[in-house]
């Protein structure tokens, strides 16, 4: 086998040429896409990185409203339950108020009405003791009848009351 160095050396300035050439026109454009390539891909990592912590943040939030608007539906009811509460006191106080107001002037009607009935009953008796003493003083009667006669007045006085 010959060896030719001519061709040796012109296959090496050839490839010289070539990886020249690669290396201008080639290389450089390849290398810039793969590079803007490698830019695109990372930008797109930190974009996910970072929608994943806004997703992440907003869950948080969203679970601290959802706590929020549970403790604020807890107090309504709590404050619904003691204004009820207070409500219901309230009536059973304006009863009890208003059945003490209605005692009170049953009581005051009765005490009335009796007082009407102690002054028609003196009436009776002052007029039955005016009947009686002019009976006494039309007739004079012995002890015996005036006896009668305040039985008899006694037990009238009796049928009336």
């Amino acid at each position: 086998m010959d060896f030719r160095w001519e061709s040796f050396v012109f296959a090496i300035v050839a490839f010289g040429i070539l990886y020249w050439l690669l290396n201008r026109y080639a290389f450089g454009p390849l290398f810039g896409i793969m590079e803007k390539r490698r830019e695109m891909i990372q930008e797109q990592l930190n974009s996910a990185e970072k929608n994943r912590a806004e997703a992440d943040q907003f869950i948080e939030e969203q679970k601290q409203a959802l706590q929020q608007a549970r403790k604020e539906a807890y107090d309504i009811i709590e404050q619904a339950r003691v204004t009820s509460s207070k409500q219901a006191d309230d009536i059973v106080q304006t009863a009890r108020n208003e059945s003490t107001r209605i005692k009170e002037d049953a009581l005051q009607e009765i005490e009335t009405e009796k007082n009407k009935a102690v002054a028609a009953l003196k009436a009776q008796v002052s007029g039955l003791s005016v009947l009686i003493a002019s009976k006494i003083i039309e007739k004079q009667v012995d002890e015996q009848s005036q006896k009668e006669l305040v039985d008899q007045y006694l037990q009238n006085v009796g049928n009336k009351s």
